[in-house]
């Protein structure tokens, strides 16, 4: 090796070997490789249903006729509605809520139980129950009265872990027919930004052709800051969602199903704008049935009204329909 260095490089005057290499800055430091910088830890995903709630909320909820709505809280964990619809359907009249909020406080924003309902003067009853059971348990019972009879009912579990959601429902299970349905779901968060999960929904019944049926799906979906991809493939069909924050005024949101028994697709585009300073909402979108349809919301301050207008109209069909309401509270 002395030979190999003296015969490269000449040996410096007054003898001895040359300086050594300096050293990498890490390295002298601490004496460790450099490591890469540490990743966040993984969250929750959320469930199933939440997994395209971005885009859904861009898209406008349409009504039609007169709606007023009277919103009174009684106390910090209790408040009741009046609401009186008057349109050509049969969600005309009047129908009365009630919202209850626990005192189990778990995060700044939310506590348990909470017990929401509905009720009209017929007796038609639409009424929920959602609480959470310990830290990572959450139970939802949902209800559906009409004409006197129990004509839907589910219970759902809610399984939160650190980066992962497993759920279970059962829905309309009848123990004289031998019938009803079981949905469960599990969604993993992979990455900070990547999310896979998978569905499996199991009917059961004497209406059910063989007796029962199976289906299975996937669901993936990946965020960023501005923008969400979210999807759902299975033997039934294909649900495919993309949102985008283009600014602080604008979003926007794309949705895709399409149906492969049935041979149908529908495209969606819709778009939300939020004006701040005119306290003002408007959301709109149009799909591929001709159908066009917006609702826009104003804030009528200093008063504690929110005005509502709402249109849809599908140029095929030659149909238009016009709401206007008034939320009070």
């Amino acid at each position: 090796m002395g030979n190999v260095l003296a015969a490269s490089k000449p040996i410096a005057a007054g003898g001895g070997l040359p300086p050594p290499l300096p050293a990498e800055p890490a390295l002298a430091a601490t004496g460790k490789p450099p490591s890469e910088p540490e990743q966040p830890p993984l969250t929750n995903p959320g469930t199933m249903d939440e997994l395209h709630k971005k885009c859904k909320d861009v898209m406008p909820a349409n009504f039609e006729g007169a709606k007023l709505m009277i919103n009174k809280g009684l106390s910090n964990h209790f408040q009741v509605s009046h609401t009186i619809n008057l349109n050509s359907s049969n969600t005309s009249g009047y129908r009365f809520g009630a919202t209850y909020v626990g005192t189990k406080q778990t995060s700044p924003t939310e506590a348990f139980p909470v017990i929401l309902g509905d009720i009209d003067p017929a007796g038609n009853l639409n009424a929920n129950i959602i609480h959470q059971l310990t830290p990572f348990v959450r139970c939802k019972f949902a209800s559906q009265i009409q004409n006197s009879k129990i004509t839907a009912a589910q219970l759902a579990t809610d399984f939160k872990g650190d980066d992962y959601t497993a759920s279970i429902t059962v829905g309309n299970p009848n123990i004289i027919n031998d019938s009803g349905v079981i949905v469960s779901h599990y969604l993993q968060a992979v990455t900070n930004r990547l999310t896979l999960g998978g569905e499996l929904a199991y009917q059961y019944g004497p209406a059910v052709p063989g007796g029962q049926i199976a289906i299975m799906s996937a669901a993936a979906r990946y965020a960023t800051e501005l923008s969400t991809w979210s999807g759902t493939i299975g033997v039934a069909g294909v649900h495919l969602c993309y949102y985008q924050r283009a600014s602080e005024q604008l979003q926007l949101g794309v949705e895709v199903e399409a149906n492969l028994r049935m041979q149908e697709a529908v495209a969606t585009v819709g778009y939300q704008i939020d004006l701040p300073k005119s306290e003002l909402v408007f959301r709109g979108m149009v799909d591929t049935n001709w159908t066009v349809a917006a609702v826009l919301e104003k804030k009528l301050q200093p008063l504690p009204f929110t005005f509502a207008l709402s249109g849809i109209l599908n140029h095929t069909k030659n149909q238009f329909r016009l709401g206007c309401g008034l939320i009070i509270g």
